[in-house]
């Protein structure tokens, strides 16, 4: 599914360079897919890889198709999505990478992520603004921007 926001949006030319992060203790942060309640769930590094998928297609991916594609079942499965795209925001963050998690977005929000998302990057001090609006857009698509440089 590609994300109207970028139709007219051409690609970011700056050259990201990779910084090393912040020291990751091993129980917390133990390999390069991310970390968290969930990191370590049988479909948490099928999660990642479609993300990834998605980023190296410059793509966006429903929730409900993230989990399929990851292979989460039973109940609550988008929220323990949503837990698990929090956690492995803190990560990149913590490392300095685009948000892999950007590419993941509600289907009711007009290709945007969920309120959660821009709530979750208020928190680690990534963005200050509302979770709706032309703001967020323009938040998600500088976001999605750095991604698909760094997937390309």
């Amino acid at each position: 599914m590609g994300h109207p926001l970028l139709k007219n949006a051409g690609p970011v030319r700056a050259k990201l360079t990779a910084r090393p992060g912040p020291a990751e203790p091993e129980d917390q942060m133990s390999d390069a897919h991310g970390a968290g309640r969930h990191n370590h769930e049988p479909w948490f590094s099928r999660m990642i890889d479609a993300l990834e998928e998605q980023a190296r297609a410059q793509r966006t991916i429903t929730y409900a198709e993230l989990a399929e594609a990851a292979g989460i079942t039973g109940p609550h499965r988008i929220h323990r999505l949503t837990e698990a795209l929090e956690d492995l925001t803190t990560r990149d963050h913590r490392i300095s990478q685009p948000l892999r998690s950007a590419v993941a977005i509600s289907k009711a929000r007009d290709g945007l992520p969920g309120p959660g998302f821009f709530q979750h990057c208020a928190g680690l001090g990534l963005y200050f603004g509302p979770d709706h609006g032309p703001q967020a857009e323009t938040f998600h698509r500088l976001e999605l921007n750095r991604l698909f440089v760094r997937y390309g």
